[in-house]
């Protein structure tokens, strides 16, 4: 089970992933690479929500953020 601190700096690395999704998906359009990162930004929330150890984080960002790049 990971420390408190493992799980912060845990959704902090996913919330740099929401952020990243997030102005992609603003952008009109994507490039195939921007395509690809939101892709493997997506992939990796994916994971990341379905880790057991959270405690009170928020995960409705990353969620949101999941179907938002999907």
């Amino acid at each position: 089970m990971p420390t408190p601190e493992e799980i912060a700096q845990h959704y902090s690395a996913a919330m740099d992933s929401v952020n990243l999704i997030n102005d992609l998906m603003a952008q009109d359009s994507r490039t195939e690479e921007e395509q690809d990162t939101v892709d493997r930004n997506v992939d990796h929330l994916q994971i990341m929500v379905a880790k057991d150890f959270w405690t009170t984080e928020d995960l409705t960002p990353l969620n949101n953020a999941i179907t938002a790049g999907s």
